[in-house]
């Protein structure tokens, strides 16, 4: 568990250690040591910081509360037996310490670019946070060090939305060709203001999608933010963290025990769906357990739901691009990269256009969109038609049963285009189905898990850290209220109502 405490324990310390230890600092100060951590110092580390959490809590959290894996040990997740899962919590808001320290250099500096990148970066962590519990500590978070605000209210949802729009969009010009300044210290884009822009944009459809069961013109800025451009358009646009072979700037699962890696399997669901459509993505998401890369490789998949009884935990192990076991492929010897860590991909892009056609938002033909989606996400994981009967991907496309027929199918290939993209997974299965009438029956791909201990109902909502009840009393119980009183995995958040 990560023990900074960003939002109150930590900060309070430092400020007694502050004044005990004044009348060193006159002593021991260095003249010629910086005073302040550079702006692009403090980039990279608040990317690495934000991203690793990403991938580990899509691993143990956003993949498996999906299905697309399944935990085959500490089930909870699998089972809807749903606690605050703290690490999100802590490792999201520790590394907004960083970013707001970006963005402040930034500004004292007069360096739009790198002020619009800190700003995307923050909108995309921010949204994280409250789409998994809803109302959160906002516009007063992170300011212990600066305001002295240890206690900082939370926010309700539909505020921060706006307000996450809004930046993003400020962002956007901020990064324009025309805009002052550069961006050090990244290592998504490597300083590319012109890829930071297109992200920026992606995410603004990213949350009007989002917000769009109670967003009144969600469609018309969604509709103007694709007719003003500057989204992604190709996977050279992904925004994703390669990662180097050594530790500890490796892919954060190489390091796992194997016990702790085996923990998760790939799921019955993914493999029934991928295997019906003899989808090449099941040879980079699993292992086959025959061994064989090819035509006759076999697969399993385990249930997703508790541990106990009658669940069917036997899966297929992760792909190789997620663990390196030398007794087994290994990716290298695939001939493809290992895991990168997913901000947002060119796949999801395409889906969201997908989708915003079929609802009318946009003009645009919906199964061009659909198509590139499916295209884009096999491009991503560098998948083998060799493994498969297919000549081509218009063969496959064509005959293999996923040509786009109905909305449903957006739904279904984008959640397989999601694996391993952070909390994502999670926060659209939730949307789809409370869209689909909190019914299983609209998400055939899916199915309630087995012995879950939640009735068959998804939750809703991360629960609030235990800390916050105890250091934030006063705010966390108005948040709560706001809730209906409890600090329930079932409590409907806003973009839920």
């Amino acid at each position: 568990m990560i023990s900074i405490k960003p939002l109150s324990l930590v900060a309070l310390l430092a400020t007694v250690l502050l004044v005990s230890c004044e009348q060193f600092d006159e002593f021991n100060a260095n003249p010629n040591e910086p005073t302040e951590v550079s702006a692009d110092v403090l980039m990279t580390a608040a990317l690495r910081s934000s991203v690793n959490t990403m991938v580990t809590e899509s691993f143990l959290l956003g993949n498996n509360a999906a299905q697309l894996t399944a935990k085959t040990l500490r089930t909870e997740v699998d089972a809807y037996n749903w606690n605050a899962f703290p690490t999100v919590w802590e490792g999201l808001y520790e590394s907004l310490t960083d970013v707001n320290a970006v963005e402040r250099i930034a500004l004292e500096q007069g360096n739009e670019k790198m002020q619009g990148a800190a700003m995307v970066v923050r909108a995309w962590v921010f949204s994280t946070l409250t789409n998994a519990y809803g109302d959160i500590p906002y516009f007063e978070a992170i300011k212990g060090g600066t305001e002295s605000n240890f206690t900082p209210a939370y926010d309700e949802q539909a505020v921060i939305y706006a307000d996450l729009l809004d930046q993003l969009a400020q962002a956007d010009a901020l990064l324009a060709p025309e805009a002052a300044g550069s961006i050090s210290g990244d290592i998504i884009y490597n300083g590319s203001a012109a890829q930071w822009r297109k992200l920026a944009n992606s995410l603004r459809l990213r949350l009007l999608m989002a917000a769009n069961n109670q967003l009144a013109d969600t469609g018309a800025q969604f509709a103007e933010v694709v007719e003003a451009g500057n989204i992604m358009e190709s996977n050279e646009d992904n925004a994703a963290l390669v990662y180097l072979d050594g530790f500890p700037n490796q892919f954060p699962l190489i390091p796992l025990k194997t016990g702790d890696f085996d923990a998760v399997a790939i799921s019955q669901n993914a493999v029934n769906l991928l295997s019906s459509y003899d989808d090449p993505r099941l040879f980079r998401y699993a292992r086959p357990d025959n061994g064989i890369y090819g035509p006759d490789g076999t697969f399993d998949g385990a249930e997703n739901g508790a541990g106990a009884g009658s669940c069917d935990k036997i899966g297929s192990r992760l792909g190789p691009a997620y663990f390196v076991d030398g007794a087994q492929t290994t990716a290298d010897q695939l001939g493809i990269e290992l895991g990168k860590g997913i901000i947002m991909t060119y796949a999801e892009l395409e889906f969201l256009l997908a989708e915003a056609a079929e609802k009318g938002w946009i003009g645009d033909d919906v199964e061009s969109h659909y198509r590139a989606g499916i295209a884009a996400s096999m491009g991503y994981h560098q998948v083998s038609l060799d493994d498969t009967q297919w000549d081509s991907f218009d063969d496959f496309y064509a005959n293999s049963g996923v040509a786009y027929t109905a909305a449903v199918d957006i739904w279904e290939q984008k959640w397989v285009a999601l694996f391993f993209h952070g909390l994502e997974p999670y926060f659209e299965l939730r949307r789809w189905y409370f869209e689909s009438g909190n019914d299983w029956a609209g998400l055939p791909f899916v199915s309630p898990p087995c012995a879950n201990v939640n009735d068959d109902m998804l939750p809703m909502r991360f629960l609030y850290p235990g800390e916050e009840q105890s250091l934030n009393s006063d705010n966390y119980s108005a948040a709560v209220q706001r809730l209906g009183g409890s600090n329930s995995q079932n409590a409907a958040i806003w973009l839920v109502k």
